[in-house]
């Protein structure tokens, strides 16, 4: 087991979406989800380093991105905040997810800084006060910092645990920026799937609701599916996109047609991970 430590490099893994149904409507708008959560073996890496004047510094900010709208900055705050910890920390951050792909690379970078800082900050918060935390900077970090694949409802914070068996994807990036509220906001997204139960699910089984609106929008994502289609007849969009994936039976198979991708296309290949890497390792801070 590793001993993470502040000069360790800690993951934050892509994951997929294996189904992603729209199940209804709250009153106050949020969109009522069922979906299902598998880690992957892609991941953003991040490193810190103490501080003790309490600042919160990213030393490698994303173009375009203001440090104090940037999720990892904004998780490290939060954390300060709801333990009055006066300590700081510099963040470095190695970004291999595309943004805007629905591989949830910014809620799971997220998520790594409050494990992480809670870890290295000796914090002692407990797995569901970071939950609480990582649900208010977005709907997809509460999972990250639970750990486990799992089937996911509500906005996406209940959490029933599943055990899924080896597999291995292959993931297509359409080099588009798909904006998250653009999808969930359109007045065409089908609403009104019906619910399933955790027990219902079985691979194979689902589809994406928001899969429609973002090919209709984002003509690359509808170019990118229909193209892995051909090879893979379940592929799929994960999140809101705009990658789409498809599971093969092995390594090899999924390495064929990747070097079949046309010019202009990219992708690569991962395994399916059996828990969040980070999920064993911090075991003993969610004892009181």
């Amino acid at each position: 087991m590793t001993d993470w430590t502040w000069d360790s490099a800690w993951p934050a893994p892509a994951k997929l979406n294996l189904f992603l149904h729209v199940v209804g409507r709250r009153a106050d708008g949020y969109h009522l989800l069922q979906t299902l959560f598998r880690f992957i073996d892609r991941a953003d890496t991040l490193r810190f380093a103490p501080r003790d004047d309490g600042q919160i510094v990213l030393a490698t900010p994303i173009p375009g991105v203001p440090p104090e709208t940037d999720l990892t900055v904004r998780a490290a705050r939060l954390l300060q905040e709801a333990t009055g910890c006066r300590q700081g920390a510099t963040i470095r951050l190695d970004k291999r997810l595309p943004m805007g792909g629905g591989l949830g690379g910014g809620s799971s970078d997220a998520a790594t800084v409050l494990l992480a800082l809670n870890h290295l900050w000796q914090t002692g918060l407990t797995r569901p006060q970071l939950e609480k935390i990582g649900l208010a900077l977005g709907a997809d970090v509460p999972v990250f910092i639970h750990g486990r694949n799992c089937f996911a409802e509500g906005v996406g914070e209940h959490f029933t645990d599943l055990n899924l068996p080896p597999a291995t994807y292959l993931v297509l990036t359409p080099a588009v920026h798909v904006p998250t509220a653009a999808i969930f906001g359109a007045p065409d997204l089908k609403r009104d799937t019906p619910a399933i139960t955790a027990a219902d699910w079985q691979p194979g089984l689902g589809h994406n609701d928001l899969e429609t609106v973002a090919c209709a929008r984002f003509p690359a994502v509808a170019e990118h599916l229909a193209w892995l289609k051909q090879y893979a007849p379940t592929a799929m969009m994960t999140g809101s996109g705009a990658c789409v994936f498809a599971a093969f039976a092995d390594r090899k198979a999924a390495e064929s047609v990747l070097s079949q991708l046309p010019t202009g296309m990219n992708g690569w290949v991962a395994e399916g991970l059996a828990e969040h890497p980070l999920a064993k390792n911090l075991q003993k801070d969610w004892i009181s």
